[in-house]
């Protein structure tokens, strides 16, 4: 098993949310991020992604398994970017990615099939490399995962180097 890098300093919730097995992270006083009040968040177009927690923290959640909070911390990030925008067509690709490696979770393949095809849209609108995400290893790493080709999740790997 392959240990990601960490990119950031937020502290993993207490258990990935599966939706109707778990309580829900926001709405259930038993969830791990009930009453955390929602941060004022930069669009990702203009500020450097490198210095945005929740950016990071996004990619974190993503690479340690917590597919819907990773699609939590990046949609408000998505929203603050602008959807049809470079950073928003991004931000939007990765949480599609992270939505169908839920729905594999959930053993919803035919689900994890449609949002990963919504994926592809988004990455077809962008550079192959943004904000530090490559995209086209996100793209085959999820394409084998929801086809059970492989057993192991996409990771994302930040080249920090890259815009």
């Amino acid at each position: 098993m392959i240990t990601p890098p960490r990119y950031s300093t937020c502290p993993l919730p207490d258990y990935p949310h599966l939706p109707g097995t778990t309580p829900h992270p926001t709405r259930d006083p038993a969830g791990h991020s009930f009453g955390r009040p929602e941060p004022d968040l930069p669009d990702l177009n203009h500020a450097d992604w490198r210095r945005c927690e929740e950016y990071l923290c996004g990619i974190d959640l993503f690479n340690f398994g917590y597919w819907w909070e990773c699609h939590e911390a990046l949609e408000g990030l998505w929203h603050a970017a602008g959807h049809d925008s470079p950073a928003g067509e991004v931000l939007q690709a990765v949480i599609q990615c992270a939505a169908a490696h839920l729905k594999v979770r959930a053993s919803r393949l035919t689900g994890a099939g449609r949002l990963f095809e919504h994926s592809l849209v988004h990455v077809g609108r962008t550079h192959p490399v943004a904000l530090g995400v490559d995209l086209e290893a996100l793209v085959r790493d999820t394409r084998a995962y929801i086809t059970l080709a492989s057993a192991r999740p996409a990771l994302l790997h930040l080249d920090l180097s890259r815009p």
